[in-house]
C-alpha cells in the first residue's frame, strides 16, 4: 500500500475505486466498506484508494475539544493496509481544503486529481464546506463527470448500527467486549514503558508503566484483563487506568503487571490488547487489602481463557 500525505505526489495511469471517511477504529463497518471497495475494484480494473484526513478535523474546527482517537495515525495505516488496498491519502485539514464546497471537492479532487471512477461512501457520510457534500449531491454530478457511486447501508450488531463514536462510549464504560465485538478486533494500546514510582515492586507485583500517545483514547479507569506483548512475545496480564488513589497518586497511569514474566523492559515498545474489564477504580483503606484485591484479580486472570 502506497501513502500519500498530499494530493500532488500522487500519479496514476489507473482509475480509482475509492471510498472517504475518516475510519476512526476501522471498524466491521468500515470493513463492509473496504470488502465492497474491493470487490469493486477487481471487478472494474480500478485500482482501489481511501481517502481519509489526519488530524482528525473537529481538531481544526474545535481546537479546545478533548478529543481522543481509536486509533494513531500508524494503527490506522496498519489496520488498513491488511486489507491490501492499493493507496491511502492521509490529507491534512487545512485551511485551504476546508474551504472547498461538496461539489468543489468533488471535482477538483475527486475527478481531476484523483481520476475516480467509483465512489463508496458509508450511510451517513457528509464532506465539504458546512457539509454541503452528500449522496444526493453525488448522485447528480456522478452523470455530469462520468462516475459510479454507491452509499453503504449501516452495519448492525444486536439491532445497533456501528459507528465510530458507539465504539468509544464502549470503552468509556468498560464495556470490552462490546467495544471488540465491533470493532472485529481487540483494541489495543502501545506505548513506550517509563519509571513509575515503583510502589508494585514493594508488594508483589512490579508493573511496567506505559507512555501512551495523548491522541489514543484509555478505556475508562479500572482494571483489566489483557494480552500483553512484550518483544514478539504475548503474556497474560492485569493492567490499571488511574491515579493510584489508595497511595495518594493524582497523576493519570496505565500500568501492567504481566503475568510469568521477569526481565527489565524499560524504553521498550509493548502493547497491550484489551480483553475484558475487571472492576473499577477502588481506593483501598490501606496495602493489605489492595493486594487481597491483586490477588483476586490475579486468579481471574489466570483462568481467563484467550
Amino acid at each position: 500500500m502506497k501513502v500519500f500525505k498530499n494530493f500532488k505526489d500522487y500519479s496514476s495511469q489507473k482509475p480509482l475505486a475509492l471510498s472517504l471517511g475518516m475510519f476512526d477504529g476501522v471498524h466491521l463497518g468500515h470493513k463492509s466498506i473496504i470488502d465492497e471497495l474491493i470487490k469493486v475494484g477487481t471487478k472494474n480494473n480500478l485500482e482501489t484508494a481511501i481517502l481519509t484526513f489526519w488530524p482528525h478535523p473537529r481538531f481544526v474546527f474545535n481546537p479546545n475539544e478533548d478529543l481522543k482517537l481509536l486509533n494513531t495515525v500508524d494503527e490506522k495505516k496498519d489496520l488498513i493496509e491488511r486489507y491490501n488496498i492499493d493507496h491511502l491519502f492521509l490529507k491534512e485539514f487545512d485551511e485551504e481544503f476546508r474551504n472547498l464546497t461538496g461539489e468543489e471537492f468533488v471535482r477538483q479532487i475527486l475527478i481531476d486529481k484523483l481520476n475516480v471512477k467509483y465512489l463508496i461512501i458509508g450511510y451517513d457520510h457528509s464532506f465539504g464546506k458546512n457539509k454541503s457534500g452528500n449522496f444526493e449531491l453525488l448522485q447528480k454530478l456522478s452523470k455530469e463527470l462520468d462516475f459510479d457511486v454507491e452509499q453503504m447501508e449501516a452495519i448492525n450488531i444486536h439491532e445497533n448500527n456501528i459507528s465510530s463514536t458507539k465504539v468509544r462510549n464502549a470503552l468509556l464504560t468498560g464495556n470490552i467486549k462490546e467495544a471488540n465485538e465491533m470493532l472485529g478486533y481487540t483494541y489495543s494500546v502501545s506505548g513506550t514503558v517509563v519509571h513509575g514510582k515503583k510502589i508494585g515492586r514493594t508488594i508483589g507485583y512490579p508493573t511496567a508503566n506505559i507512555d501512551t500517545e495523548s491522541i489514543k483514547l484509555l478505556p475508562k479507569k479500572g482494571a483489566y484483563i489483557v494480552e500483553t506483548e512484550v518483544k514478539g512475545q504475548q503474556y497474560k496480564g492485569m493492567l490499571s487506568i488511574g491515579t493510584n488513589p489508595t497511595v495518594n497518586g493524582e497523576k493519570l497511569t496505565v500500568e501492567v503487571y504481566i503475568l510469568d514474566f521477569d526481565g527489565d523492559i524499560y524504553d521498550e515498545k509493548i502493547t497491550v490488547r484489551f480483553r475484558d474489564f475487571l472492576h473499577d477504580e477502588i481506593k483501598f483503606e490501606g496495602l493489605e487489602k489492595l493486594i487481597e484485591r491483586l490477588d483476586e484479580d490475579k486468579r481471574l486472570t489466570q483462568e481467563f481463557q484467550f
